[in-house]
């Protein structure tokens, strides 16, 4: 099984709670290979009022929790059972497992709060070897060479034709082989 994002719905102003209660469930309940990051979507915005300017944090979408997990019965339940936690969104309810979110659509959203769908730090080094999931070379696998994580892009040797060719990629465009 392997990790997806999902959307839990919360009660709305409680996002930060609930995400708060998540990862003390996933400590406590012994999920920290279940439920890996939980995400409040936000964005910084500048707001000017009678003259003053100032940068508010707003909600991306209200009522609403990002959580990397892999979707076990166990770890559904965990989330399911927090307090403050409504519901998975992509559930058709009766015990059906709700639909991950795409990679595109985390890249898209996590992109506005300047992080990565990947974890760097923990996921990607020298030598891991990828699969590019979108542009040109979609499909094919390759080894990252070097990492600039302030542009957001990856240097990768893939095999083209019987030859290692030295190509960049965004790291929207990646996700971590399966072996």
């Amino acid at each position: 099984m392997e990790k997806q994002w999902y959307v839990v719905n919360t009660y709305s102003g409680h996002e930060n709670k609930v995400k708060e209660k998540l990862e003390m469930r996933a400590q406590s309940m012994d999920m920290k290979d279940y439920i890996f990051r939980v995400v409040v979507p936000e964005q910084k915005v500048v707001e000017e009022k009678d003259g003053v300017t100032k940068e508010k944090v707003k909600k991306m979408f209200p009522g609403y929790v990002l959580i990397e997990m892999v979707m076990s019965d166990e770890a559904w339940f965990v989330v399911r059972n927090t307090p403050g936690v409504t519901g998975f969104i992509g559930s058709s309810g009766k015990g059906a497992k709700p639909t991950p979110l795409q990679p595109q659509e985390v890249d898209n959203i996590l992109k506005n709060m300047g992080i990565s769908r990947l974890d760097v730090d923990k996921e990607l080094q020298v030598g891991t070897k990828v699969k590019i999931i979108s542009g040109a070379l979609a499909g094919m696998y390759g080894v990252i060479t070097s990492i600039d994580l302030p542009s957001q892009k990856l240097e990768l040797n893939v095999d083209i034709f019987g030859l290692e060719t030295a190509v960049e990629a965004e790291l929207s465009q990646i996700e971590i082989a399966k072996d």
